[in-house]
């Protein structure tokens, strides 16, 4: 553990080693997880990286990165529901690890631990790292977006009240300006990589830039940014998936991609997720600010007790300026308030939508709590709450998964039903087409999932060729009550997370 080396390698493979827990007994949870499993998977079928599928329709919803990461996973592991999630495990841990190395040069190593270990620990850091969706690579690319941004500020000669050799100084300034100018590639590039995650809204941290530089009128730093060239060099290099995506989708890619799923979400509810109403709107504006507390938890109990040291700090007009010159908390205060704020906006809400502040919000609190009067108190408090949160989550993530697993109707229809099941099968559902449906029954059938109406579930059924059907019981037992012999019939019911409610499924399946 002496070695910085060391360090890293013990920090990442913990946090992969945690995130992992208990991903390869809980089924994929609907919608999204089976939709970006099943994508990655078609994709592969397909032989086309550019352009994603779901159930042989084009899925435009998200860019391609974190399918193109499942699609790697799945030629290590196979396809299945860890092999699914193992992406976001991964970029869950590299994101604690830049927090390591970002705390460090902040305020030493203990700062960078504590940091680390406060995001990795946050609920929606616990949920999300362990789930087959984009939001981690998200928080991965925004997160070193953010930390290449403050190094950009760094100033070109720090030393140079010092009295050195002409020389040195030449030789220090020339090495500074080569180090920004690779910090400045950093951040124009995770820009790039964060927008492949998951849209536009991975370009906030050039909000959180401006902001300082107006905040600071620190006008010579528009220069050393060079937003022309920079956001032009992010531009390239969407364009290189974005022109073919274009390309292949006659535009459709921009128009539902951008169109539907970033200008119409922050306008409009989607899928039930926000206000349905103007009134509802102004009442849910506070949504993000209360539900932080959950989010953030067990930290957030020291939310109220950061707020009030900022305050005092403010109005004492103390702040540290950080090794680049910029004041850290004002730089990681405006970076958190813009995602907030941002979203706060948007009509569409998920407690998940400010995953992308966690990062600074960790290492904001890791830096004042770990200073200060009563330092002892303060570090046996943190050990206290950390030990106890591992605790919790492994004991989470071991057995609860084991004990819902039985509850989810598609993993259970197709457990029951998969030795039956032949690879020439059509099949078909009424009523209940939810996507984890297509992600477990391709895994064995080659066809793909056909949405039918109550009445044309019978005119299936005797159509020729092997084929079977999903449909509620109580409709199975209405079409099928007298089904011709060799018919096998499958039953088991459930709880579906995404429509909220009970179900009972039954499978109907001919094998000639």
């Amino acid at each position: 553990m002496k070695s910085a080396p060391a360090k890293y390698a013990i920090l990442f493979f913990a946090c992969v080693l945690f995130h992992l827990l208990g991903t390869w007994s809980l089924p994929l949870i609907d919608r999204d997880e089976p939709r970006f499993a099943e994508a990655s998977r078609e994709m592969i079928e397909r032989g086309n990286y550019i352009v994603p599928y779901f159930n042989n329709q084009l899925r435009l919803d998200k860019p391609p990165l974190t399918y193109w990461a499942q699609v790697a996973s799945y030629h290590i592991f196979g396809e299945n529901d860890f092999s699914a999630r193992f992406p976001s495990a991964i970029a869950a841990a590299l994101t604690a690890l830049l927090l390591f190395v970002w705390g460090r040069r902040i305020g030493g190593e203990k700062l960078g631990w504590w940091a680390a270990i406060i995001f990795t620990l946050s609920l929606q850091t616990f949920v999300h790292a362990k789930a087959a969706v984009a939001d981690m690579w998200l928080v991965l690319f925004m997160t070193l977006a953010h930390w290449a941004g403050y190094e950009v500020f760094q100033r070109p000669t720090p030393n140079a009240q010092r009295p050195t050799p002409n020389s040195e100084r030449i030789s220090e300034t020339s090495t500074i300006k080569h180090q920004t100018f690779l910090w400045w590639w950093i951040f124009y590039l995770s820009l790039a990589f964060g927008f492949l995650a998951k849209g536009p809204i991975a370009w906030t941290p050039l909000l959180t830039i401006a902001v300082i530089i107006i905040y600071t009128r620190e006008w010579q730093l528009l220069g050393r940014f060079n937003f022309v060239g920079g956001i032009l060099l992010t531009l390239f290099m969407v364009a290189l998936w974005g022109i073919p995506a274009l390309i292949q989708t006659h535009g459709e890619f921009f128009t539902v991609g951008i169109g539907r799923h970033v200008v119409t979400r922050s306008f409009m509810t989607l899928e039930g997720h926000g206000a349905s109403s103007f009134g509802m709107y102004v009442l849910l504006l506070p949504f993000y600010f209360v539900t932080v507390f959950i989010s953030f938890f067990p930290w957030s109990i020291k939310l109220p007790w950061l707020i009030r040291k900022l305050l005092r700090k403010r109005e004492a007009g103390v702040d540290v300026p950080g090794y680049s010159g910029i004041l850290i908390d004002t730089y990681l205060l405006w970076g958190i308030a813009i995602i907030f704020v941002i979203f706060t906006l948007v009509s569409t809400k998920l407690p998940h939508y400010t995953l992308p502040a966690f990062p600074l919000l960790a290492l904001l609190l890791a830096r004042h709590w770990h200073q200060g009067s009563a330092v002892e108190t303060r570090r046996f408090l943190f050990r206290t709450i950390a030990v106890a949160t591992v605790c919790v989550w492994i004991v989470v993530a071991l057995v609860v998964p084991q004990i819902v697993a039985r509850f989810f109707p598609a993993y259970q229809l197709f457990q029951v039903s998969c030795a039956s099941l032949q690879p020439n099968m059509q099949f078909a559902a009424v009523e209940f087409q939810e996507p984890s449906l297509v992600w477990y029954f391709r895994s064995r059938v080659q066809g793909f999932l056909t949405p039918l109406k109550k009445r044309r579930a019978a005119e299936f059924m005797n159509a020729p060729d092997p084929r079977f059907i999903i449909l509620p019981t109580s409709i199975a037992g209405e079409l099928f009550a007298n089904p011709p012999a060799g018919w096998r019939f499958f039953t088991i019911n459930g709880f579906s997370i995404a429509k909220g409610k009970r179900v009972d499924l039954t499978l109907v399946l001919k094998s000639e």
